[in-house]
């Protein structure tokens, strides 16, 4: 019986995707729960998992095609044998009808490497034989089974390589390389222009001292990291922690604007900006303003893990009233960054500089880092905009006044 292969269903916000990866071929034998094929959205890449074991029949949509929500992908032969199994057959026929005792003059493989091969899901006939004539012995599947487990670990190296990457051209080269812009670039594409074309974007800048948060930092990162089961202290949480007590106090940067009408939120779902090797993805922080500083660089690590491994979800990656990005992991000292509509504001934070300061009338090197808050100044006006900075930049300059909430 076939059994159809549809894509997911879509949520609202994603109206189709694409094939991106189909990991088996018509004919290839596929377990129930194993995965079979990618879809791309604009937002991540959605896995299809098989619904029952079987051969993997005719595919109906392939690599690159465009999809819909539910459409058939391809089918699944429930119980039918893959096209491997006919070569291997006249194989276990000549076993079975070779005398017993004869087993282990097998010159495909002795019943040892057959069991335990069927045991460890390693398919007898790509196991190399060096056994008598050929054969496949027990140690030699030992080896097939080490590899396998071993596999998994390079799989990481191999998931590094973006999926549209830049060609690399020799000296003198005259050539050209045309690659289809992948559909998360696509949509950012789309989404930077339309944020410029239908926003009132402005950028105000200031600087903050870095000093105390560092020390900070450097005074109780063995300790944070040893108390809170191994997640490490980094700046973003402060920023965050930042943020989303100077949204509190003005709420127009935390809302958004629909038709006529202004919609302010009564929390902070902050979008932090991560790298991916598909491009930047801004998964978000669910009520940020109730979370500790642990409970926030714990979520970031874990979406940073996700993100490298395309396993980040539609809910993840869905909704956020502000977004942080920062551009001085990457060595920026200055940016404006753009608003991710329907938002009305993003912070961008920038590389750590030792620059000399005149602090009480001496020259001092101090930590500094520039920040950019680009706005919509149809809901923002300036002032608000530069008070809102200039609160984040005195929070971290003392943070104490997180805890005091001051």
């Amino acid at each position: 019986m076939a059994i159809e292969i549809k894509a997911p269903t879509f949520p609202e916000s994603v109206a189709d995707g694409t094939v991106a990866t189909w990991h088996k071929k018509p004919g290839d034998a596929v377990k129930r729960d194993e995965l079979i094929v990618d879809i791309e959205t604009d937002k991540v890449v959605l896995e299809v998992l098989a619904t029952a074991d079987g051969v993997l029949g005719a595919i109906v949509k392939n690599e690159g095609d465009t999809v819909l929500s539910d459409e058939v992908l391809g089918s699944i032969v429930e119980g039918g044998a893959a096209a491997a199994a006919p070569a291997a057959a006249p194989a276990a026929a000549a076993q079975a009808a070779a005398p017993a005792g004869e087993g282990e003059d097998d010159p495909v493989a002795a019943p040892a490497a057959r069991k335990l091969a069927e045991e460890n899901g390693i398919n007898i006939a790509s196991v190399a034989g060096t056994g008598k004539g050929g054969r496949v012995t027990k140690e030699d599947v030992v080896a097939a089974v080490a590899a396998k487990k071993a596999a998994p670990a390079a799989a990481p190296a191999k998931a590094a390589a973006p999926a549209a990457a830049a060609p690399v051209f020799a000296a003198g080269d005259r050539v050209e390389k045309r690659v289809p812009m992948t559909r998360l670039r696509a949509k950012v594409a789309e989404r930077l222009v339309e944020a410029q074309s239908n926003m009132a974007m402005l950028t105000t800048f200031n600087e903050v001292d870095m000093t105390e948060v560092m020390a900070l930092r450097s005074k109780y990162k063995d300790l944070f990291e040893k108390s809170h089961n191994g997640v490490r202290l980094g700046f973003m949480s402060f920023f965050v922690k930042a943020a989303t007590e100077a949204l509190k106090r003005f709420p127009a940067v935390n809302a958004s604007i629909d038709g006529a009408d202004i919609v302010y939120h009564g929390y902070a779902d902050v979008g932090v900006a991560v790298s991916s090797d598909r491009g930047l993805v801004v998964p978000v922080l669910r009520n940020a303003e109730l979370m500790s500083l642990a409970e926030i660089e714990g979520g970031i690590a874990t979406f940073g893990k996700k993100a490298r491994d395309g396993k980040l979800s539609m809910e993840e990656m869905t909704g956020g009233t502000f977004t942080i990005t920062n551009g001085g992991t990457f060595g920026s000292m200055m940016s404006t960054p753009i608003v991710n509509p329907p938002q009305a504001a993003i912070l961008g934070m920038h590389n750590i500089i030792q620059r000399p300061m005149a602090i009480n009338g001496q020259v001092v090197i101090r930590p500094m880092m520039y920040l950019a808050l680009s706005y919509d100044h149809r809901l923002i006006d300036g002032k608000e905009a530069v008070t809102f900075l200039v609160t984040i930049k005195n929070l971290l300059e003392d943070p104490a006044r997180l805890l005091l909430d001051i």
